[in-house]
């Protein structure tokens, strides 16, 4: 059902729970107060349905109807329209999975339209209807709860970023396959790039709300309120603007240290063959003599010469000394 849950509070208390769109607008009218509606993936027909019903703007009643959109606040007359991301972290995919909450806030009307399971507004719902004096402040009050709401959600997602972190930090300096990390590093930037792109128009939502406060005759405590919520949301957004420049640099530093490894394993595999080519050329020199009196020719100068065997020998072992002493000096061997 698209239709979550519906009620009609007068000074703060639940009057009505209407079962559909056409008892709510009725018993709004009877009763007065607030209408707080919650929508779940509504078919078009039910979000024109609030559209007429509220005079919404067109421009906002597309932007809900088509979703997809960043977040943001417009204001249409006496009506608020926002976007917000919530989102959850997937400890196991080192993944966020994001939503998108739509609200409608009027005079008299809260609506909220929501893409995604999270956030749970049930929650919120209960908590403000266990704090009548709270929900009496009207639509502003809900849509501070909500915006709570999201930003206490990031709260999980910033402890499974600086974990993951913690864990890369740790496998930089050890014996980690390089691919596999590099891989790691990149998509948990890609998500928090993301994550970022959520969090950051908050704060600006937030302070042009605070600004508004005035003009709009916000309760003082509501004001005290949002300015807190605004204070946890530039906390978020510095953790992640640090988590971007960690990862950032954990790459580079983690391209440096494959660099140095490849390096390191070129030279090393430069010493082989060079002892490898040391020993083999200590072999052929003793070889080359020992092939040329081995040719089996009749006429050779020193073939019947008393001292041929001794000066072939010694020929042998001086070039295989000298080479080795060669080699030795220019540490080859």
């Amino acid at each position: 059902m698209a239709l979550i849950d519906n009620g009609v509070y007068v000074h703060g208390r639940r009057v009505e729970t209407p079962k559909n769109l056409d008892e709510t607008y009725r018993m709004l009218d009877a009763a007065g107060g607030i209408a707080w509606i919650g929508l779940y993936r509504p078919s078009p027909e039910e979000v024109e349905s609030v559209a007429r019903e509220f005079d919404l703007h067109p421009l906002a009643v597309e932007d809900a109807l088509s979703g997809h959109q960043r977040s943001k606040v417009e204001r249409y007359g006496d009506t608020l329209f926002a976007v917000l991301r919530p989102a959850r972290y997937r400890d196991k995919e080192e993944s966020i999975e994001f939503g998108e909450l739509h609200l409608f806030v009027g005079p008299d009307f809260v609506v909220t339209i929501r893409h995604a399971e999270s956030p749970n507004l049930a929650a919120v719902r209960a908590r403000m209807e266990a704090n009548p004096e709270l929900l009496a402040m009207g639509p502003e009050a809900v849509l501070y709860a909500i915006l709570d709401e999201v930003v206490d959600g990031y709260e999980p997602i910033v402890a499974g970023l600086l974990n993951d972190i913690d864990e890369i930090e740790d496998q930089l300096f050890g014996d980690s396959d390089d691919d596999a990390l590099s891989r790691r590093i990149y998509e948990l930037s890609r998500e928090v790039i993301n994550f970022q792109r959520a969090v950051h128009p908050l704060s600006g939502m937030l302070e042009w709300l605070r600004r508004g406060s005035a003009k709009y005759r916000i309760d003082e405590e509501l004001q005290r309120s949002l300015r807190d919520v605004l204070d946890h949301t530039i906390r978020v957004n510095e953790r992640v603007d640090s988590f971007r420049a960690i990862l950032e640099n954990a790459l580079t530093v983690h391209s440096a240290l494959v660099a140095r490894r490849q390096t390191e394993a070129g030279l090393a595999q430069n010493d082989e063959i060079k002892k490898i080519s040391s020993w083999a050329a200590i072999i052929f020199a003793p070889t080359l003599v020992g092939t040329v009196y081995g040719m089996n020719f009749d006429v050779m100068p020193e073939l019947h010469w008393a001292f041929g065997y001794p000066m072939a020998i010694g020929a042998m072992a001086a070039f295989a000394v000298g080479l080795y002493g060669v080699f030795k000096y220019k540490k080859w061997l």
